[in-house]
């Protein structure tokens, strides 16, 4: 599932200042701490979710690099591991000295040190999966009607060819860190309590590569450009997102790969507008025409001119129906209908013959000067 940008995480604008951003963080963390919400899995994905947030929107150069670049320029992003320590200096200061009678070590130990199974799977060095990536796309509304297929090319983080993504060059191997001796993580005294980070060594693997590869740095991934078509199906609207499943970036450590989520915006169009799948467009007549009623041609979706009869007698605005020519539904081949609202135009000149003709016209219907308001349609 692809990440949430942080700012709707915490709920607050880009503009926040760190005061701003502690405050929605200790509402967050207050209401979805799991020892108010034991075995709520839900709870415990937001409680880590907000934390990751703040983590990168509390420190100035982090947030900067992340406004600038997104997900992609924020350390850890890619499978490295995010660096929380930044949470446990500011606690303190969020909290005011605890959380339901516990220290900093009580409520971060479960996620970010203490034994937690997280810090288990970096010291051993587990895989990690790879990060989904965004790719947004304009459409022309026709393509949104009826389906096309659209060559993107983008940028993702794939398996170093060279090391097979070990990260080792020639089949070289790992050893324990030197600076964390394997656990992951660092501690350090600060006032009564001894906070834990992540190593900044190995980033919390608890192992670092003897002799790096060359040709990735010994991260394992490498950075490619590719093409790829991507299918639109009929239907799609303003929003839509179509799913390339482990088309994202590669993950560390031989990790799973994460998603490619494509992004549709439609180009309007110059005559049609769309209401879910029905179409409408609006099509002037004379005055005759809508008196005596005739047949017109009318343009639709499909590029094609359709007869349509306008009954004598019709007001403008009147709306007419012709069926199964609107959008195409999402996995099916039937279509929505088409609406074509009928404008009755008044002409703005008239010659001295139509003038004469308008005046007997007028004369034989014998119009009222005195005309009584009718009520507005609901």
């Amino acid at each position: 599932m692809a990440k949430r940008d942080y700012y709707e995480v915490l709920g607050i604008a880009k503009t926040s200042t760190l005061d701003e951003i502690k405050k929605a963080y200790r509402k967050l963390a207050i209401a979805n701490h799991p020892d108010r919400n034991p075995g709520n899995k839900e709870a415990e994905d937001r409680f880590k979710e907000a934390t990751e947030a703040y983590e990168v929107l509390s420190d100035e150069k982090k947030r900067q690099t992340y406004d600038q670049f997104g997900f992609a320029g924020i350390d850890g992003a890619n499978g490295a591991g995010h660096d929380y320590s930044n949470v446990y200096r500011d606690f303190s200061d969020i909290f005011g000295g605890g959380f339901g009678g516990g220290g900093f070590e009580d409520i971060f130990s479960s996620f970010f040190g203490g034994g937690s199974s997280r810090s288990q799977s970096r010291g051993q060095g587990g895989p990690d999966v790879g990060s989904s990536l965004r790719y947004d796309i304009d459409i022309d509304f026709k393509d949104a009607v009826f389906g096309t297929k659209v060559e993107i090319a983008y940028s993702h983080q794939v398996s170093c060819d060279a090391c097979q993504g070990s990260g080792a060059k020639g089949g070289s191997g790992t050893k324990v860190c030197p600076t964390c001796n394997g656990v992951g993580q660092v501690r350090r005294n600060s006032g009564f309590f001894s906070v834990a980070s992540t190593c900044p060594t190995c980033n919390g693997t608890g192992r670092v590569i003897e002799n790096p590869c060359t040709d990735c740095h010994g991260t394992g991934l490498k950075r490619k450009q590719q093409k790829v078509k991507v299918t639109i199906p009929a239907g799609v609207d303003n929003g839509s997102r179509v799913v390339l499943r482990g088309m994202g970036d590669a993950g560390a450590n031989g990790g799973a790969k994460g998603d490619l989520y494509v992004y549709v915006s439609v180009k309007p169009h110059k005559y049609f507008v769309r209401q879910d799948y029905d179409l409408f467009c609006q099509i002037p007549i004379s005055i005759t025409q809508a008196s005596l009623g005739t047949d017109i041609e009318v343009p639709t979706i499909d590029g094609q001119n359709i007869k349509v009869s306008v009954p004598s007698g019709v007001q403008s605005g009147k709306m007419l129906r012709v069926r199964g020519r609107g959008v195409t539904k999402l996995n099916s081949t039937d279509r929505g209908d088409m609406y074509i609202k009928l404008l009755v135009q008044v002409p703005k000149r008239l010659g001295l013959k139509a003038k004469k003709i308008m005046q007997d016209l007028s004369e034989a219907l014998g119009e009222d000067i005195a005309p009584t308001p009718v009520p507005f349609e609901d």
